[in-house]
């Protein structure tokens, strides 16, 4: 039996029977230099920073383009530090689950020190501060997911804990960004010290959100008197602290039970799956699928590791913002949840189990290759079509993606606006008409029709949780499945709320298509196939597909 750890990895042997890659470089080397000399700290320390950020770090060291690693630090779930870092060595076995069905292994020691970013912790808190005090350090990052830039409430307040360390100032804070406000002023004393600030987080205008939060938390820090005016024009000078854009794509899912039971089969010890006490599920080992794409600005004022030689795209604002806006509103998230509304009505748990079914497939290649690319945002450093064709192909019918539509389908409403309503918006501008769409106001009336919560065979399915779930059903209220003579105008003040879809459906003419659509999937069980099979008619043979797209798109 092995365990992952330092001293393991001196079994060159033992770990090659087991068919797992070890660092090309001196690990202990690296740990030591980055503790001395950090270049790189990076807040959040769950899986898509393990499993795609590490990855890239550890692609560097073993190109021996650069000779330090990561520090991980992170800031709400205390226990991943304590039970997923430290009794490894802060190493991470990287599993990437291949849409061919096979696996591929490799621990990663790029990650070479995690601390606990609580302000109440006085010697963690005292290892951030001289980490972000040397003047190597290069960049922080960031995946703590949207929320973590946070500082208001849904009802538009300050949280009381944001409110406290307003009046608490620097070294005090709870919440995150007050705790990386602090981190920077130690640095802005240090010297003014230059800093990237680079959130890689899953959310459009990414850096514009921590930048905005850090700045709101410096400004009432200078109006309580709690720091000098100087440090928020610090702040403010992107010569002296950049806040860069990103845009990342890749499935880091939940630890499987297929690769757990791989491991135990090959005698790797402690490698189970645990539920931390803030309800983490999490591993020693991330599985994440193969394909993974990560922009960003290219704004580091006190330089930056050589991550292009890792195949990260270093560009310029616009051009993240436009890859961006091209895998939101055309190549992939309109897909994913077209696919998932409908795999919800006809049965499916399994995103991958839905692309066996050929009018899924059909409605997923209808909205992006003939619906989709015809008014896609061209990022240039990125083929919008090829990316399209591998989500077709790779991503979405690998059977190691443990996704489901279920999940998929939740906060719709918080989404169908920039999924769906900026091409519709496209269309309009160039004044074409919309009315000749099919696969996208079939998206739109089957989210509607799902909210009815019975599926294709009349069988009640539970709606996930959406924060305007109520109100749309109340809106809904009278229409029954089965009986399309129930709907008697309920839809036309859902259709014309800009507000939800981005525009008024109404106003520019798609909702009479929508709710035509909408009442023939009343019709009865069965109704929601037939009528996907009513408008997309058109099967898509490899060059069916090619076709269509050059005649939309003759760039490609």
């Amino acid at each position: 039996m092995i365990k992952m750890n330092q001293a393991s990895l001196q079994d060159e042997k033992g770990w090659e029977k087991v068919s797992v890659k070890l660092p090309q470089y001196d690990v202990e080397k690296v740990v030591k230099a980055t503790h001395d000399n950090p270049i790189w700290l990076h807040f959040g320390a769950g899986n898509i920073f393990r499993g795609f950020v590490g990855g890239l770090q550890q692609n560097l060291l073993n190109q021996g383009l650069c000779d330090r690693g990561i520090i991980a630090a992170e800031t709400f779930d205390y226990d991943i530090v304590r039970k997923i870092y430290e009794p490894y060595d802060n190493l991470t076995m990287n599993i990437t689950l291949k849409a061919d069905g096979t696996m591929s292994r490799e621990i990663l020691g790029s990650i070479t020190e995690a601390v606990c970013a609580d302000s109440g912790n006085a010697a963690s808190m005292e290892r951030l501060n001289e980490i972000i005090r040397n003047p190597e350090l290069q960049m922080i990052s960031f995946t703590i997911t949207e929320k973590g830039y946070a500082l208001k409430a849904p009802d538009g307040a300050y949280m009381p804990v944001v409110l406290a360390d307003f009046a608490a100032g620097p070294g005090k804070g709870k919440h995150a960004m007050s705790v990386v406000a602090g981190l920077l002023y130690e640095r802005y004393k240090a010297g003014e010290l230059p800093l990237a600030v680079v959130s890689m987080d899953n959310c459009s205008h990414n850096g514009e959100k921590l930048q905005n939060s850090i700045l709101t938390i410096a400004r009432e820090w200078v109006q309580n008197g709690n720091v000098e005016r100087k440090f928020l024009t610090y702040l403010e000078d992107k010569s002296r602290v950049s806040f860069p854009w990103s845009m990342i794509d890749k499935i880091t899912p939940r630890p499987a039970e297929v690769v757990e039971k791989a491991l135990e089969a090959d005698e790797i010890r402690d490698m189970q799956p645990i539920i931390t006490s803030r309800n983490t599920y999490i591993a020693p080992f991330v599985n994440a699928e193969e394909a993974q794409y990560l922009v960003i600005e290219d704004q580091f004022p006190n330089g930056r590791p050589a991550l292009e030689k890792a195949g990260v795209y270093m560009t310029d604002r616009d051009t993240v913002n436009c890859t961006e806006t091209m895998k939101v509103t055309t190549c992939l998230n309109p897909l994913h949840t077209a696919m998932s509304v409908y795999g919800c009505m006809l049965g499916y748990t399994l995103i991958s189990a839905e692309m066996e079914d050929e009018d899924i497939v059909n409605l997923v290649k209808t909205l992006g290759y003939k619906e989709g690319l015809p008014v896609v945002v061209d990022p240039k450093i990125l083929s919008p079509k090829e990316f399209i064709d591998e989500v077709v192909e790779k991503r979405l019918t690998n059977p190691f993606m443990p996704d489901a539509p279920q999940r998929i389908v939740t906060d719709t409403s918080q989404k169908v606006g920039i999924r769906f309503g900026e091409t519709i918006k496209k269309y309009v501008e160039r004044g074409e008409d919309v009315k000749k769409l099919n696969a996208l106001p079939l998206a739109l009336a089957g989210w509607l029709r799902y909210l009815l919560a019975v599926d294709d065979e009349g069988n009640e399915i539970e709606i996930s949780p959406d924060p305007l779930k109520e109100t749309l059903q109340k809106a809904l209220a009278g229409i029954v499945a089965g009986q399309p003579e129930s709907c008697q105008g309920q839809l036309t003040d859902i259709l014309s709320n800009a507000e939800i879809f981005g525009v008024n459906l109404v106003e520019i003419g798609l909702a009479s298509k929508i709710e035509q659509i909408f009442r023939e999937e009343l019709a009865g069980n069965g109704a929601v196939r037939a009528t996907l099979r009513k408008y997309l008619n058109i099967r898509f043979t490899n060059e069916q597909k090619e076709i269509n797209v050059k005649q939309s798109f003759p760039s490609y």
